[in-house]
């Protein structure tokens, strides 16, 4: 009988294959599951029919490219990293999506809304000072962060009063709507911009009365509203590089309107407007759309520019001294 002797090289070759088998193990599946590949093709349909870029982005390479990054993927989790990758393709920097449990997936961004700190400055007594801040809430909400505003004109307004400081520096953004009611009686009554899509449709922007509307829609209104003693005063707009969404579509509210300069420094970038939507699992996908424009339909979607660049320490007295001339 002959008798197998095991040498030290088969021994060596047996451990490398399966050390090879292993590791291929290891990577996982390679094809992706029916129900992976059925999501990421719900989200890339809803980005193909919606998105501000849809008639400039080649579809079938942004499919590939996507499709590619969630190669093996078994769960709707499993896709999260090629989301990402479409949110940086779609090239808006302003899209984003919401899983159900975990944090707030973005792409990419070539824009960052962050300066230095904001420096105050002391307020002339003749000057009148709104500061308008970054807001999420909706409802009720809305209508006493839009009444606080107005709120706070009520309050400075006076019959010696040489003009308005609207201060937006740092305003993030959140929900305009609010943000347009409360400034309303600064803004005077009637449309203050528009949201323009791809195909050239507008939808106006517009505070009546107490109310922030698009179109004729009523989004926010004040429970009273307030009328500031002199029509059409001067107003200075302050904004700086976190100025971003919302708080750029108050300052583009402003564009247009008499007696209006803005100081400090360009907006963020970020002046599109984002429609929700939600998908089968309960995700949100908030889609970039449209871009923002002014009451003449000027279109921005970049850094809104000022009238006048001024440093941080010298913008609240550069201000008040074209408000007082």
């Amino acid at each position: 009988m002959t008798k197998f002797k095991s040498s030290a090289p088969l021994k060596i070759l047996l451990l490398c294959l399966i050390s090879v088998v292993s590791c291929h193990q290891e990577k996982g599946p390679t094809v992706t599951s029916a129900t992976a590949q059925s999501y990421l093709d719900e989200v890339v349909g809803l980005m193909k029919a919606n998105s501000i870029n849809r008639k400039t982005i080649d579809w079938t390479v942004f499919k590939a490219k996507v499709d590619a990054q969630a190669q093996g993927a078994q769960t709707i989790a499993d896709t999260y990293p090629a989301i990402q990758l479409g949110l940086t393709l779609l090239g808006d920097n302003h899209s984003m999506y919401y899983p159900t449990t975990g944090t707030v997936i973005y792409g990419t961004k070539t824009v960052a809304c962050t300066d230095a700190n904001i420096v105050t400055g002391t307020i002339y007594k003749g000057v009148g000072y709104v500061k308008v801040s970054s807001f999420d809430g909706g409802g009720s909400d809305a209508s006493k962060f839009a009444q606080s505003i107005q709120g706070a004109i009520k309050a400075a307004d006076n019959d010696s009063l040489k003009g308005w400081i609207v201060d937006l520096r740092g305003n993030l953004g959140g929900n305009m709507w609010p943000m347009i009611a409360g400034v309303g009686p600064l803004l005077g009554e009637g449309i203050c911009g528009y949201f323009l899509d791809p195909d050239g449709n507008a939808s106006a922007w517009s505070y009546q009365k107490g109310s922030a509307l698009l179109n004729q829609a009523e989004l926010t209104k004040v429970e009273s509203a307030y009328t500031i003693r002199k029509a059409n005063s001067k107003v200075a707009v302050l904004t700086d590089q976190a100025t971003a969404s919302s708080g750029e579509a108050v300052a583009i509210a402003f564009k247009g309107r008499p007696n209006t300069r803005s100081f400090g420094k360009a907006t963020c970038g970020l002046s599109t407007a984002n429609v929700t939507n939600r998908l089968s699992d309960g995700a949100l996908l908030n889609l970039t759309q449209s871009t923002m424009a002014n009451r003449s339909k000027q279109a921005y979607g970049s850094s809104i520019p000022v009238d006048e660049v001024i440093a941080a320490e010298k913008v609240v007295a550069e201000a008040t001294s074209w408000l007082l001339q």
